[in-house]
């Protein structure tokens, strides 16, 4: 099964509906009165999402270590497991309407794993700009901002741990540098060209060789 439609029968059993192929998040705007949610696998090994009293899940790793967001109930239990490297941590969130929340599932030496949870409310739609959002995922990265590695010009800082900005951005191509406590860590990285009316997130996750930086396209799996 494609991930695609893995996404779609794992969104159905969690009270979801599942129609087509991707699209772009929102391109009128966000509804308030939907909510979404997605999974980002911040290590090596594959991470399995599924479903309470179900066998449909979703497979996440390597290149697709990223899932679309999927629609869901607002404000409704969504329930089930995360999988990986042979431990387990229980699913449980609610998403409110209007809201973006993301689910990463951090590596942790004790538990397998430790789920941290992003959420958002993007307000700034504008079809003839992108929309690019910096998430940090990582501790240890105090004060973490992005520069455009060519103009060294600021486009994030001090976003605290667990957190996100968002910020509309001409759509150009750019390069982005990792900053924490006001020094550039690790090397640049290529978020390719952007496009107008579209969104990104670049996710800040802590590796074995220091933190590093993933570009994720924002959109929705129907």
């Amino acid at each position: 099964m494609t991930r695609a439609k893995l996404a779609a029968a794992l969104s159905l059993l969690l009270s979801l509906q599942a129609q087509g192929a991707d699209i772009a998040l929102y391109p009128t705007g966000p509804d308030q009165d939907s909510a979404f949610l997605r999974f980002i696998n911040a290590a090596d090994q594959p991470l399995q999402i599924l479903a309470e009293n179900s066998r449909a899940n979703l497979r996440l790793e390597g290149r697709n270590a990223v899932s679309d967001y999927l629609s869901v109930p607002a404000s409704k239990p969504i329930k089930g497991t995360l999988e990986r490297g042979g431990k387990s941590q229980p699913l449980d969130i609610q998403v409110l309407a209007g809201e973006f929340a993301t689910v990463i599932a951090l590596p942790d030496s004790a538990e397998g794993m430790r789920p941290v949870v992003i959420r958002e409310q993007p307000e700034d739609f504008n079809s003839l700009r992108a929309s690019l959002a910096f998430i940090n995922a990582d501790a240890a990265c105090p004060r973490a901002g992005l520069r455009a590695s060519r103009l060294n010009a600021e486009l994030f800082k001090d976003v605290a741990s667990a957190s996100v900005q968002r910020r509309a951005i001409n759509p150009v191509s750019l390069s982005v540098q990792l900053v924490c406590a006001q020094t550039n860590v690790g090397a640049p990285l290529d978020l390719g060209q952007l496009k107008a009316g579209e969104r990104y997130s670049v996710v800040l996750l802590p590796g074995a060789n220091g933190p590093y930086l993933l570009l994720a396209t924002d959109v929705l799996a129907h």
